[in-house]
């Protein structure tokens, strides 16, 4: 749990392979903060139906992106409903607009954003891990070309299948773009935080669990 059980709400950072979806999940069992993601919450609330998800799909079907405005409000209504150990934003903000109107969402309702924290990687060493990644395709256990193989050669090793599975995407030039979209994203708002004194930086080339145990003393602090 959250030293003093208080309330502590983070941005994290990182482009797509660097670890930060294990890292929130993490956060999400030991510490039993909330994981906001903008575009799983779009979907939710489309499929759910609420005044802000009818306003959003109405933009969509138009073929539209979705405003700030909307945005904001989803954050605002999930907010609402309760994040006692603290939220992590993921994929939101974007701008320094949408960081201005995320300090706004969080001061109406008593609370602050507290930590930055970028998950830093080697970009050749990325595009490595990402592109010897596959997966067992009937139970979806994760392997490596290098890092992580079947201790029996084309066997998984937790459902005996000899399906395995790689991800149309999981290439270097695609990876590249995704690395230059990410610096494009993150390039605005880093120097809005770092002014702020905010911003802190761990290895997301380590090991899972010492970049867990980075990321745990920086919101120990």
């Amino acid at each position: 749990m959250n030293k003093g059980n208080a309330t502590v709400n983070i941005i994290l950072l990182g482009p797509p392979g660097a670890g930060k979806g294990t890292q929130a999940a993490r956060l999400v069992t030991d510490r039993g903060m909330v994981q906001l993601s903008t575009g799983d919450m779009l979907r939710a609330a489309v499929n759910a139906g609420t005044p802000v998800g009818q306003q959003a799909k109405a933009v969509m079907d138009a073929g539209e992106l979705v405003s700030d405005a909307i945005v904001s409000a989803l954050i605002g209504e999930r907010l609402d409903q309760g994040v006692a150990s603290g939220a992590i934003f993921d994929g939101y903000p974007r701008t320094t607009a949408q960081a201005e109107a995320l300090d706004l969402l969080l001061s109406e309702r008593g609370q602050r954003l507290d930590h930055v924290v970028e998950l830093e990687v080697d970009e050749a060493a990325l595009i490595e891990r990402i592109v010897g990644r596959f997966t067992c395709a009937s139970c979806g256990t994760g392997y490596h070309d290098r890092f992580k193989r079947p201790a029996v050669e084309g066997v998984c090793d937790v459902c005996g299948s000899s399906e395995f599975k790689r991800r149309p995407d999981d290439n270097a030039e695609t990876v590249s773009t995704r690395m230059v979209e990410y610096r494009a994203k993150t390039a605005p708002i880093l120097p809005f935080y770092e002014a702020r004194g905010l911003v802190s930086r761990v290895d997301g080339m380590a090991d899972m669990d010492v970049v867990a145990g980075q990321i745990a003393a920086i919101l120990d602090r």
